[in-house]
């Protein structure tokens, strides 16, 4: 069963009947459901199979559905007279095949008149108006519509779904804790093909609720279909799950919110949104909690590689004109890219250090601005270009803790790793200090500003051990990286 919200959806149901037709009692014939926008109004229709039964139109703003069984309800809707006390003039009757149809419905009506009643009525070619919530405030609509574009390419899921270690390593988190999902209600926040829907459904959920924004969601409906055995527990809501309302609240919340570094696309903030929306109280998340990890780094290859991009930019006599006034500007531009690649763990200089997020208790703010203190102690000689940074993401099953880690290293992801230059290098020695401070601010462009400084400090014996002796900073927009 699926349903979204939309005028061409259609519900199969097992019967429908008018109230106050002379027949009362549902016939056996199968009946449908869909939204219909032909008088210009936003109207529920009803209809039975048979072409001699004429459709039943019912005005969707003055719609009242009531659930009297888990398998019937009856909508009835107000009469237009003027009279202060409200009247209802038509009833129907609908017979549904099961309850997860029951269910599925009365979570489609309420999104409806939520999109219809609360923010006006449809437009005339049928779509309906945008709605204000939480992420439209926070998001520029041009890059909503470019990664929601993105995200609703097959060309794009297939790179996903080969990444084996992003793919198998979910599937052996739920499958493994199969306990967690026998019979428990979950949501896949932004579900993309429904992959992770599938493998909950596999793993015996009740009941998996597909939350997907972009129109990948048609293609999740297709392939759950495909999967009758599965998808018969499984229903694709389509819309931001800032907007969505679903029928029941959940045991397990499954997503893959994870971008460049972690953070990037701020999709962690709707993954901890859909915690407090629909999660219940100790209910899991899968996953769990998330680290970023991060040391300094060197790699002269790379470092002169990315510099010399701006060498352009030197040439005096360019067709008669002087370059060089730019020179300063690019080269900064060049290194004020992170490198998002895989590398040799060898040109860390120093052990990494990490930062935590706890998926299941950090709240939505505290993601808009991370704020890290570093701090290693050199362990060779060498000049710092940067910092170096990766993650993981642990699902903490109530069978088996698993681990999913981009670290170099490791098999390669489709996330790999990523750099971030320093503007001027560092020298270091074995055993000194450097410290810094990696400072990130949420952007309306799905991403951060990114504040890096690292300073080194003086050591050996007698030496000021407050004392910086060199300091270098870059500052960045995540989101535009450099594969």
């Amino acid at each position: 069963m699926e349903f979204t919200v939309g005028q061409n959806h259609k519900f199969n149901l097992a019967s429908v009947s008018e109230l106050a037709s002379s027949s009362s009692r549902a016939s056996d014939t199968p009946a449908g459901a869909r939204v219909s926008f032909d008088s210009g109004a936003a109207e529920l229709r009803f209809y039975r199979e048979s072409k001699s039964n004429k459709a039943i139109y019912v005005p969707l703003r003055t719609a009242q559905l009531f659930k009297l069984s888990p398998v019937e309800s009856v909508c009835i809707t107000e009469s237009s007279d003027t009279s202060k006390e409200k009247s209802y003039s038509r009833g129907i009757t609908i017979q549904f095949r099961k309850d997860e149809e029951s269910r599925a419905f009365h979570c489609a009506f309420e999104q409806w008149k939520k999109e219809v009643v609360v923010q006006g009525s449809c437009s005339q070619n049928g779509t309906f108006p945008a709605s204000n919530n939480k992420f439209d405030d926070k998001i520029a609509a041009s890059s909503a519509k470019t990664y929601f574009d993105f995200y609703g390419q097959l060309t794009h899921q297939k790179n996903m779904l080969l990444d084996y270690v992003r793919t198998g390593t979910y599937y052996a988190a739920i499958i493994e804790n199969r306990a967690d999902f026998v019979g428990r209600v979950v949501v896949d926040v932004g579900a993309g093909t429904g992959i992770l829907s599938l493998f909950a459904a596999q793993a015996g959920a009740k009941h998996v609720y597909a939350v997907e924004a972009s129109e990948m969601a048609e293609c999740a409906c297709k392939l759950i279909a495909g999967n009758p055995s599965l998808g018969q527990r499984i229903t694709v809501v389509k819309g931001k799950i800032e907007e969505v309302e679903l029928p029941e609240k959940a045991d397990i919340l499954i997503s893959e919110p994870m971008g460049i570094l972690l953070v990037n696309e701020r999709m962690l903030e709707t993954y901890v949104i859909a915690r407090d929306r629909f999660l219940l109280p100790n209910g899991k998340m899968f996953p769990t909690i998330g680290r970023i990890h991060m040391a300094p780094f060197s790699d002269e290859y790379l470092y002169v590689e990315r510099a010399n991009e701006a060498l352009f930019w030197q040439q005096p006599n360019y067709y008669g004109v002087d370059l060089t006034p730019l020179y300063g500007s690019a080269f900064h531009g060049y290194l004020s890219k992170p490198v998002v690649n895989a590398f040799d763990p060898r040109v860390l200089v120093a052990p990494e250090i990490s930062h935590v997020i706890n998926f299941t208790s950090i709240k939505e703010e505290e993601l808009y601005e991370i704020d890290v203190p570093l701090k290693f102690i050199a362990s060779m000689r060498a000049r710092i270009h940067g910092l170096a940074c990766w993650f993981d993401v642990l699902f903490a099953g109530s069978v088996f803790q698993r681990w999913l880690t981009t670290a170099p290293g490791a098999p390669t992801t489709h996330w790999y790793q990523v750099r971030c230059f320093l503007l001027q290098p560092l020298d270091v020695v074995p055993g000194q200090e450097i410290t810094g401070r990696l400072h990130m601010v949420a952007h309306e462009s799905q991403s951060y500003t990114v504040h890096l400084t690292m300073s080194t400090k003086m050591c050996g014996p007698g030496a000021d051990q407050e004392r910086i002796l060199q300091s270098s900073s870059c500052k960045f927009d995540l989101r535009q990286y450099h594969y």
